[in-house]
């Protein structure tokens, strides 16, 4: 078919377009992808015949060993020289834990009262020695903490943190459809790398980049953020480390990640295909790559659509209302075609809305029922976190 000039732009950083008839085959072909659901893994099913034995996948009995250590060795240090807590009362002091965030009250003795509290917590673990435990929660060797830190901001809960994501990612093989986001716990203890983000309900906390599956919001990967990272790259951007690094394990099987426009570039989207994964996600319009055109708004009419097309990717530029544009960027779709109802939205944006919420849906879930409680101690909130996302995950195994 002859290309005339008309049909083609070049972005700002090289970058050739070439605009495309809506409803028309595009000139790049999709990855083609098995129909996959996401399922345990054998190794989960050969493990996992109750509900404890799916908390212990994430929780492995190797992580309450090590958290039993080191918050013995810290309580002998501190305060007495004879003081033990064996296996069996860690996982009770985690058990009264979920039960407190089941039941949701306001303060922790009020879970052992006579009227507010629930008789069961009373008979597993005396109020006492429950707050002993907490005050001497360690999951890291104290003595060898300063050393590690100059190399790992996350070094006080590290090795506890790195066997649980092992975990998660051992023990369930996500569908086609994977969902990349933020999320921030919420905390004010202090730490160097806690986060305010204005947008957020809870304004402070500890972010975490997640990867979710969309269907089951299984949560396959995690990683906290914690600042400049030395083994990024020079020169990579966060954005792109950041989802490489998440979809590592599950690359080369046609997935398809979706992402907002913080990770969305053409870059990204063209590693992806590299490793035969596709691309779904907002794109932020001040994006050197985009063409110009794509980038105005006053002369667009409510409801329409523009679409483009460069090597490996197709970008949808979409008026929901006058003066507003929505920037697509896939790798995933080989035609671009609006739909029938008033709003003539392409497929595009449809696909968009509903493959974006995994992450978003996931933080809704275990905000429900979260251990989360007050603490000064930022290991102490992420260990919160960890057990909230193994009790979520733990309910999908």
């Amino acid at each position: 078919m002859e290309t005339h000039e008309w049909l083609t732009e070049t972005a700002k950083d090289g970058t050739v377009w070439r605009e495309e008839q809506i409803g028309r085959p595009l000139h790049h072909s999709p990855i083609e992808c098995n129909p996959m659901d996401g399922e345990p893994t054998a190794f989960a099913r050969r493990e996992v015949s109750s509900r404890l034995q799916s908390f212990l996948c994430l929780i492995s009995l190797q992580m309450l060993r090590t958290i039993q250590e080191w918050t013995v060795q810290h309580a002998r240090q501190t305060q007495h020289g004879n003081w033990f807590m064996d296996l069996p009362e860690l996982m009770a002091f985690i058990a009264i834990l979920i039960l407190r965030g089941i039941v949701r009250l306001p303060a922790v003795h009020d879970a052992w009262s006579a009227t507010l509290g629930v008789p069961s917590i009373s008979k597993i673990m005396a109020r006492n020695r429950f707050q002993d435990i907490m005050r001497h929660l360690r999951f890291d060797d104290k003595d060898t903490r300063i050393e590690r830190v100059a190399n790992d901001r996350f070094a006080a809960v590290s090795d506890v943190w790195g066997s649980f994501v092992a975990n998660c990612i051992a023990s369930y093989n996500p569908g086609r459809h994977i969902t990349i986001d933020e999320q921030l716990f919420p905390t004010k203890t202090r730490c160097c790398f806690l986060q305010y983000i204005a947008t957020k309900p809870d304004k402070f906390g500890i972010k975490f980049w997640v990867a979710c599956d969309l269907k089951s919001k299984y949560v396959c990967n995690i990683i906290p953020y914690l600042g400049k990272d030395s083994s990024r790259p020079m020169g990579e951007k966060l954005s792109e480390y950041v989802v490489m690094k998440l979809m590592e394990p599950f690359m080369d099987k046609g997935r398809t990640v979706t992402t907002d426009n913080f990770f969305t570039s053409l870059s990204l989207a063209r590693r992806l295909l590299g490793r035969k994964t596709t691309l779904l996600g907002t794109v932020n319009k001040i994006h050197r790559e985009l063409p110009d055109s794509a980038k105005k708004t006053l002369d667009r009419e409510e409801f329409s659509t523009q679409v483009f097309s460069t090597s490996g990717a197709t970008l949808t530029v979409y008026a929901p209302k006058r003066r507003k544009t929505v920037c697509i960027l896939s790798s995933m779709h080989s035609m671009v075609e609006t739909g029938d109802t008033q709003k003539k939205k392409p497929n595009t944006v449809t696909d968009y809305n509903s493959l974006q919420c995994g992450v978003d849906v996931m933080d809704q879930m275990v905000r429900k029922y979260t251990v989360r409680s007050g603490t000064r101690r930022w290991p102490v909130a992420v260990f919160y976190n960890l057990i909230d996302i193994s009790a979520l995950n733990a309910h999908v195994l």
